[in-house]
């Protein structure tokens, strides 16, 4: 092929690409409301994703529910009749392309594609108990190779084995939009949160980078970063959570946000503020600051 045929293609390439945002607007494209639309929630058996199941289905959307356990989505489900019910394990990709091909026999496809999925492990750089060392607090949370294993597998494996079930479906549509659910964890380094923040700020810069990727083909991409919200996971935390938000506050902001075209949401605005401000400082006044602040 001559290089003026090679250039003409390119040409029109660039020209069936969906519109990048100016400076100012919404980074994704918004849409009026939920009803009707098809939505996959991938971790929807209890807190963040339970809620957004739950408040999709009272919006009017069409609702696939998955995670490990069926009683418990059934449960979240309520008996909707536009609800569907598609256990899975993020971890075995096999299951998770299971349940997206099930997606395809029922709807045809998905606009929106939620990854909620995940787990949290206390866990700090602490060596564990020693035999004929020195006694130990039991549940201090110290270094331990396998749950730090485990976590990656669910939270950022995991999450990787989702994208590569959802990735075709948008890629043949053309449209829909994919919404990673991260952590504000992932700002910054914090005390307990070793391997939990490593996995996070891996998900943050993932998700920047399948924006920039997916954003041009017309696929809208969403990075949530929830502060401290009342889950399961939270409940087992043994410090104080500064500015603890209600499951369904923060699946109503989630999917406010996600309508509204926004990209990062990140929520509550008056604890992910001082996180972000403290990014933005020198380490010798940030580690100073951790440390005042969290008297770790």
């Amino acid at each position: 092929m001559s290089s003026a045929v090679h250039r003409r293609a390119a040409r029109a390439a660039r020209a069936a690409r969906a519109p990048l945002p100016g400076l100012f607007g919404p980074l994704n494209p918004p849409f009026a409301d939920y009803r009707g639309r098809r939505v996959w929630v991938i971790g929807a058996s209890y807190g963040i994703g339970a809620a957004i199941a739950r408040d999709l289905l009272g919006r009017g959307a069409k609702v696939a529910l998955s995670a490990r356990k069926r009683d418990l989505l059934e449960k979240v489900a309520g008996g909707d009749p536009e609800a569907l019910i598609l256990p899975l394990d993020v971890t075995d990709v096999a299951s998770v392309q299971a349940a997206a091909k099930a997606i395809g026999r029922a709807w045809g496809g998905f606009d929106l594609a939620l990854v909620v999925a995940g787990t949290h492990v206390e866990m700090r750089a602490h060596p564990g108990p020693v035999a004929g060392g020195p006694a130990a607090e039991p549940d201090a949370p110290h270094w331990n190779l396998a749950k730090a294993r485990q976590l990656l597998e669910v939270n950022l494996h995991g999450v990787l084995n989702c994208v590569d079930a959802i990735l075709p479906v948008l890629g043949r549509q053309g449209s829909g939009g994919i919404a990673i659910v991260a952590s504000v964890a992932g700002y910054l380094g914090l005390p307990k949160s070793l391997v939990y923040g490593a996995s996070k700020a891996a998900l943050i810069n993932f998700t920047e980078s399948l924006y920039g990727d997916l954003r041009p083909l017309g696929i809208g991409v969403y990075l949530v970063n929830p502060g401290f919200v009342d889950t399961p996971l939270t409940q087992k935390n043994r410090f104080a959570m500064p500015a603890l938000m209600k499951a369904e506050d923060a699946a109503r902001v989630t999917l406010d946000g996600i309508a509204a075209g926004e990209f990062e949401i990140d929520y509550p605005k008056r604890f992910t503020r001082w996180l972000k401000l403290l990014r933005l400082l020198p380490y010798r006044l940030q580690f100073a600051a951790v440390r005042r602040a969290t008297g770790a």
